[in-house]
């Protein structure tokens, strides 16, 4: 009797238990997510181009003898600055003294000669006019005269060529730079052929050379020379440490030949590069013959465009999309094509109109098509003025940090 009523009582439990799994399984209702929206607006920002560089100095001297000798004094500091005239080397000159002092002794000995010549050519010049004069010793005083002013001529330039070669047993800084460690010490002989005693290289301004692709440099010719070529550009660098370089360059020059192997043209910008003080003692400069850099070509007038945050933008295998917000606060997924932008703003060229709203804080909480409750984003930094890296555009993922053209 018992087991029957056991039996008769397991559909009930059953039932009950299967009706508490369904009410369980429906999810509990609640509000809306709640995002972060910003209106998109136009803006202005500053065109930018990033390009890899090289600094150059603009002049390069390798100082070598002219004359054969002994090295006697080297009168400067191993690294540091010169100016243009200082005395750097010293080669002997006792040599090169006594051939300037032959050459003028040879000069006075043919002028000694030559006013014994012309005092007998003006002898038989008045006896031609006696009986006793003859013609010949007229021609043959003539000829003397003549041969040693020639003489004279000769020494004169033996003297200046010994002046010259004395001369150049001083060795002097034909330009303003930083000199390099000396090649050949105190006490070696040296001359035209014994190499390079020491380079110095310019230090300011200087050069930075920096590679542009074909179709970069199309890109940047149609935008720029309308507005004034080289004019409507300014070049400011990023040094290796991340820090942006103060002084800003210009363009002043660009290669008439593409490079064949890399398909690149070279471009160049004249940079600033001032020592500064710290109170009395001078502070390095901060660009250096051969370092490399980053290279921010920058449009000197802004540009209008229309901009979002760059962390309302996603991507995936399509591309670039944002979520809008339309007057029902319903999010669609919109693709977006993006134009030069920066680390924090991304400029829309395609996909989104003024004044809409799109999604910027809160992605991760929503799918398409679900209501949300907007709300005011929190205000982000403020617009870059450099962008873009090479000048080409990058499908970053949300709140990515690459920069896009």
């Amino acid at each position: 009797m018992r087991q029957a009523v056991a039996v008769s009582c397991f559909p009930a439990v059953l039932a009950l238990a299967l009706l508490s799994t369904q009410v369980a399984a429906q999810p509990a209702s609640g509000k809306p997510p709640v995002v972060g929206v910003v209106r998109v607006e136009r803006q202005e920002i500053t065109q930018s181009d990033e390009f890899v560089g090289r600094v150059q100095a603009i002049n390069r001297v390798a100082l070598v003898a002219r004359v054969t000798g002994f090295l006697e004094k080297r009168l400067f500091v191993e690294g540091t600055e010169v100016k243009k005239g200082d005395l750097l080397y010293m080669i002997e000159q006792p040599p090169f003294q006594a051939q300037v002092n032959a050459a003028r002794a040879s000069i006075e000995q043919f002028e000694a000669q030559h006013r014994n010549a012309q005092i007998t050519l003006q002898r038989a010049q008045s006896l031609l006019s006696s009986p006793a004069g003859q013609q010949s010793n007229v021609d043959t005083a003539v000829a003397n005269e003549r041969a040693l002013a020639a003489q004279i001529a000769g020494a004169q330039a033996q003297l200046e060529i010994a002046a010259i070669n004395l001369g150049y047993t001083a060795i002097y800084a034909p330009i303003d730079g930083e000199i390099s460690a000396t090649q050949v010490t105190e006490g070696n002989v040296v001359s035209p052929t014994s190499g390079t005693l020491a380079t110095i290289v310019s230090q300011d301004p200087m050069y930075v050379l920096f590679p542009v692709s074909v179709r970069a440099g199309l890109g940047l010719r149609d935008r720029y020379s309308p507005k004034g070529g080289f004019n409507a550009v300014v070049v400011k660098l990023r040094l290796p440490d991340g820090r942006i370089y103060g002084p800003a360059g210009k363009l002043d020059y660009v290669s008439p030949t593409v490079a064949e192997n890399t398909d690149t043209v070279t471009l160049r910008a004249v940079v600033p590069n001032p020592r500064v003080f710290a109170s009395t003692e001078p502070v390095p400069r901060e660009l250096f013959d051969g370092e490399f850099v980053t290279v921010l070509l920058q449009g000197v007038q802004p540009i209008t465009v229309l901009a979002i945050p760059r962390a309302a933008v996603l991507s995936d295998q399509q591309g670039d999309y944002v979520y809008v917000v339309d007057a029902q606060n319903k999010v669609q997924a919109r693709r977006i094509q993006q134009g030069q932008s920066t680390p924090s703003t991304a400029v829309i060229t395609n996909g989104l109109s003024q004044g809409e709203l799109v999604v910027s804080e809160g992605l991760q909480s929503i799918h398409d098509g679900e209501t949300v409750l907007p709300g005011p984003a929190t205000p982000g930094p403020q617009v870059d003025s450099a962008a873009g890296a090479s000048g080409k555009s990058a499908a970053p993922a949300a709140g990515s940090p690459a920069a896009g053209q």
